[in-house]
């Protein structure tokens, strides 16, 4: 209980920015005055808070306010991506110290990449000085499947030759720091969870448009991981029932249809795009569909019309969740949102008024993330401090 009560105190502070008294930790964690101030004695001593300050509020003594101490603590997040791996290091305020950006290796051995992702986090770690006793660890941002239990990506069907790679245990051997593995669209729902400053608790759906498409779930300010931590795949949810046969053996799945490689091809069938382009090098898809993009966004009628179905196509996918689940929220990120935004919220917004089903007092609020294209890594580095410092409501369970 006392552990639980102390992640519920720095939460608090954590997003406060401006700071909070005791009193007011008090009344917002229900906690008595003599417990809050065993805890903000705790906190201080560990370096995590900081007094900062005092204000007056009313009659009596002024209040001495307490404010995190960003500093104290930092996390490394990497976002592996079939064409980018990305990683930062954040401080405890969720503020990024530093980021770097490196092309993933082509093929992509899966010793290769381990290996680009060491170097990446000990450079950043040279470049900032960041002491790292007060590193807390590194969070993985990987696509699935994922083994969560023992820490492996499976088989992920856009990182070719990965076959149960045990990423964790290579990555925390290798750099001597505790790993967190997420699955890559539970990290960005993470990083918008842990960067909110509302006090309430937060339901929505975070899209992730990468390589692959996904989706992270929230409800109730918890993410939606599901029984093996691989909750968010949406690629067989159909959105074009007349389009081309999926593998699974439907027609117009997400996955046939909607990720960037199924536009570029769409695009060279179309005359849009020259081609041929090598479906199987993540970064040549990246290029002709960086190419897509451009030409929709100077009007290309051709190119704007297949990106404009992407949206059509998308939306639908979500309107499946959101009608399922009930949500009103949803939030567009990762590495293409830049280069779709300006259609998808266009398009989107109507498209799911069309199809919702649930009597919500306003349409369905659409936005993007605020943590830019590396959201996935300061996701994983987010999640690194959710399993350090968020409240838990299992750990006040009876244990046997």
């Amino acid at each position: 209980m006392g552990g639980f009560n102390q992640t519920v105190v720095l939460d608090a502070i954590r997003r406060s920015p401006d700071g909070l008294s005791r009193v007011e930790l008090a009344d917002i964690s229900g906690l008595s005055a003599q417990t809050l101030s065993n805890i903000a004695r705790r906190l201080l001593d560990e370096g995590l808070i900081l007094e900062s300050g005092k204000i007056q509020l009313g009659p009596g003594k002024p209040r001495t306010l307490l404010t995190l101490n960003p500093s104290a603590r930092f996390a490394i997040g990497v976002h592996l991506d079939p064409a980018v791996i990305t990683t930062v290091i954040l401080d405890l305020s969720g503020r990024v110290v530093s980021h770097s950006a490196r092309r993933t290796p082509q093929p992509m051995d899966a010793d290769a990449v381990i290996s680009v992702m060491v170097e990446a986090v000990s450079d950043l770690l040279t470049e900032t000085g960041v002491d790292v006793r007060r590193v807390l660890g590194v969070g993985v941002a990987s696509p699935g499947p994922i083994d969560s239990d023992h820490g492996i990506v499976v088989d992920p069907p856009h990182l070719l030759g990965w076959e149960r790679v045990p990423l964790r245990k290579a990555l925390s051997t290798a750099t001597g720091f505790p790993v967190v593995l997420e699955k890559d669209v539970a990290a960005t729902a993470v990083a918008e969870i842990w960067g909110s400053h509302s006090e309430s608790p937060e339901n929505f759906i975070f899209v992730y448009l990468g390589t692959g498409i996904g989706m992270g779930l929230v409800s109730g300010g918890a993410v939606l991981r599901g029984t093996s931590q691989n909750a968010g795949e949406v690629g067989h949810i159909v959105v074009d029932p007349d389009g081309p046969v999926c593998f699974c053996g439907l027609r117009g799945c997400v996955a046939v249809t909607c990720m960037p490689q199924n536009l570029v091809e769409e695009a060279v069938r179309a005359g849009v795009h020259p081609g041929p382009v090598d479906k199987t090098d993540p970064s040549a898809v990246e290029e002709a569909f960086l190419e897509l993009c451009a030409k929709a966004r100077r009007g290309d009628s051709g190119a704007g019309a297949i990106i404009d179905r992407s949206a059509t196509r998308v939306a639908k996918a979500v309107s499946v969740l959101t009608n399922a689940l009930d949500f009103d929220r949803v939030i567009f990120g990762g590495p293409y949102w830049p280069m779709l935004s300006e259609t998808y919220l266009a398009l989107v917004p109507a498209a799911l008024r069309k199809l919702t089903v649930a009597p919500h007092a306003s349409d369905i609020r659409v936005e993007g993330t605020a943590f830019g294209t590396d959201v996935g890594a300061i996701g994983a580095a987010c999640a690194v401090f959710d399993n350090a410092f968020s409240p838990d409501t299992r750990s006040l369970l009876l244990q046997h």
